[in-house]
């Protein structure tokens, strides 16, 4: 080959570059390499096309609050930051400050303002994106500030009394009084201004994602009455804010039976795994139709990868002898497994889009800023 010219690297090394090494007590292959320079000769720059042919999106799961999804093809640190952007970026509503206009419960004020200030609230998504962030005047800085385009209030007004209808003889305080136990579902939205047409009862009104998180207990004579006001902000300020419960990813288990196993021990093997990763399955005459090594073990039972998918790559089968040599564990470097629980405000599916619509304008302003010192 002439000096200074590279060559595209062949998909058997980009094949076997991608596996990270799992062994008894170490994790070998950790890092990305396909980068320029590394290997001499070689043309490792960074091709939109090809990317466009590499990756791609894989639904394993997409119920409305609960989302498993792959994405194949990209680097640790694109997948990381759409994790991080997740947990700490995507703009969300959250109760921010609780007016207590009367509490004589025995739940502290401060106490009863951080229980509410941790209720996921949910409503219309394009509502939310509408309202605007809260910022202070910039000439009064001791100035509320408070409009029907950055604030949502709440009421919570509750008083516990007693049930004149209720038996002599009953135990139970739910029956016993009214408002004995003061729930999320408590919580009244007032909408103002364009507030009714974004949360109308038709679009989706402001309320708690879950109705039954208890918020305090009482008895006769014990009143709530607060007002509670919501704003806008993002998970790195206050964890109230995170729209998700989990954003996590692990990369896909590889398991490679390179000797084969049979009869009991690869009963034994298959109890190394999660049930449904490793089957047992009979040598046929049509697996030596493709493999003529099958032959001499013609009805013996053998152990096979049924689904990866499902292992916890925890490595019990490296721990005993007889499977010395006959397997090999691993991860795919660029195979990422998301797993999204929303905490009600967006759909999850939903969510990885508002991360990638973040993203997306930090890279806005990176290039913005980067224009800007070039001139």
């Amino acid at each position: 080959m002439a000096p200074g010219r590279l060559h595209k690297p062949s998909q058997a090394d980009i094949d076997h570059r991608k596996i990270v090494g799992v062994n008894p007590e170490t994790v070998t292959h950790t890092s990305s390499i396909d980068f320029p320079g590394h290997y001499p000769g070689e043309d490792q720059a960074w091709d939109l096309e090809e990317f466009k042919q590499s990756f791609h999106i894989k639904f394993h799961l997409n119920e409305k609050y609960d989302a498993s999804f792959s994405l194949i093809g990209i680097d640790a640190s694109i997948a990381n930051a759409f994790r991080r952007i997740l947990l700490a970026e995507v703009p969300t509503f959250a109760i921010e400050t609780v007016f207590v206009q009367n509490n004589t419960s025995i739940v502290q004020d401060e106490v009863l303002a951080q229980r509410l200030g941790l209720i996921p609230l949910t409503g219309n998504p394009e509502g939310f994106r509408k309202m605007d962030w809260w910022r202070p005047i910039e000439d009064q800085p001791d100035e509320p500030n408070i409009n029907s385009r950055n604030t949502l209030v709440l009421k919570l007004q509750a008083e516990c009394t007693k049930n004149a209808e209720a038996a002599e003889d009953e135990e139970d305080p739910l029956i016993l009084y009214h408002n004995a136990h003061i729930y999320a579902k408590d919580l009244v939205f007032h909408p103002v201004g364009e507030q009714q047409e974004w949360f109308s009862e038709q679009n989706g009104p402001i309320r708690a994602f879950n109705p039954d998180i208890l918020i305090a207990k009482m008895r006769p004579g014990q009143e709530i009455d607060v007002q509670i006001h919501c704003r806008k902000g993002i998970g790195g300020d206050h964890a109230k804010f995170s729209p998700v419960a989990t954003a996590s990813y692990r990369l896909l288990p590889l398991i490679q039976i390179t000797k084969p196993i049979f009869d009991a021990e690869a009963k034994k093997f298959a109890r190394c795994f999660p049930r449904g990763v490793i089957a047992i399955e009979t040598v046929t005459e049509d697996d030596c139709l493709k493999d003529k090594s099958w032959r001499d073990h013609i009805g013996k039972q053998r152990a096979v990868v049924r689904n990866a998918f499902k292992d916890t790559v925890s490595r019990e089968c490296l721990r005993h002898e007889e499977f010395q040599g006959k397997v090999k564990l691993g991860r795919v470097r660029d195979h990422f497994i998301f797993s999204v629980e929303s905490t009600g405000q967006f759909e999850s599916d939903v969510l990885f889009l508002e991360s990638v619509r973040v993203m997306k304008a930090k890279v806005s302003a990176l290039r913005r800023d980067l224009r800007a010192i070039v001139g």
